[in-house]
């Protein structure tokens, strides 16, 4: 399969039609026609459903589009990493990190590189750990943030001087809002919205198993809106969520839990280009 009809796949499946993909492409509609019915035939499976209105992907289209994009993105940084002089340290450096206030500790690095080194531009990808981890493993991400134990078998880490601890976040005007610490004896019988990787994992603070979870989140937002409607108690990291003035939510710390180590990670056995290299060194540094 060439690069050039997954580029013209991802085109039709944008404009949701031949003839706009065919214009955007500068091709003829029945060249076109012929190279998606040549890759049809090739992987032995519809990608389109075809109308007169529209075109729309077939369940394994979505999954080639998903890895369509994924294999050009590697192929244009790929790209620009081996056309760049050996003299100028320059590039993107791809992060994926979920929210912490950790971050801070990256972004001070990534300021003090591109002070040396202005041609490095950084791209932060927000995600919970196991998307993180999954865009290591595909190679696009350089660098992942991870909290709690790491997989050292598949990658490298470097422990950073941040930690965290589980709290609850809440509506203010709850009744728990009044106490300074929160219990799990407090929360027994309260419906609790905790991240998704915790809750698939079976992984909740300690203590807590067997409690009544109604909902997960993936980023922490959409889960302050959730408690601020009234859904229910958010497990989460604190300094995440601006709790302060006039917001309708609180943050409690939630007792007898441990401190969680923070990490920068990467891929076991992982080539970085000269940006990355610097951006790593920059990290033991200051560390």
């Amino acid at each position: 399969m060439e690069l050039r009809v997954l580029r013209y796949f991802l085109a039709v499946a944008r404009e949701q039609s031949i003839s706009g993909a065919a214009e955007v492409l500068h091709l003829t509609q029945p060249t076109l026609s012929r190279q998606l019915r040549e890759m049809e035939e090739e992987l032995g499976k519809q990608l389109f459903i075809r109308s007169n209105r529209k075109i729309t992907l077939t369940e394994e289209g979505m999954l080639l589009r998903k890895r369509a994009e994924e294999i050009l993105d590697l192929v244009s940084r790929t790209k620009d990493e081996i056309s760049l002089s050996d003299d100028v340290i320059a590039g993107d450096i791809h992060i994926g990190a979920g929210e912490s206030e950790g971050i801070r500790f990256l972004v001070k690095a990534a300021k003090a590189l591109q002070e040396e080194y202005p041609l490095v531009h950084f791209h932060n990808i927000s995600g919970d750990r196991m998307t993180v981890m999954e865009d290591l493993d595909k190679g696009l991400l350089d660098f992942g943030i991870l909290f709690g134990e790491i997989d050292t078998s598949k990658y490298e880490c470097l422990k950073v001087p941040y930690t965290e601890r589980y709290g609850v976040l809440m509506r203010r005007d709850d009744p728990l809002a009044k106490k300074n610490v929160i219990t799990p004896e407090d929360l027994a019988g309260k419906p609790l919205i905790v991240s998704r990787q915790r809750h698939g994992e079976g992984d909740l603070p300690r203590d807590m198993d067997g409690q009544q979870i109604v909902a997960t989140y993936n980023l922490l937002f959409n889960g302050s809106i959730m408690v601020e409607e009234g859904m229910g108690y958010a497990i989460c990291f604190d300094n995440i969520i601006n709790v302060s003035g006039k917001s309708p939510l609180c943050f409690r710390p939630l007792e007898g839990q441990p401190e969680i180590e923070m990490h920068v990670v990467w891929k076991k056995y992982q080539l970085f280009t000269k940006a990355g290299q610097k951006f790593l060194d920059k990290l033991r540094e200051m560390v």
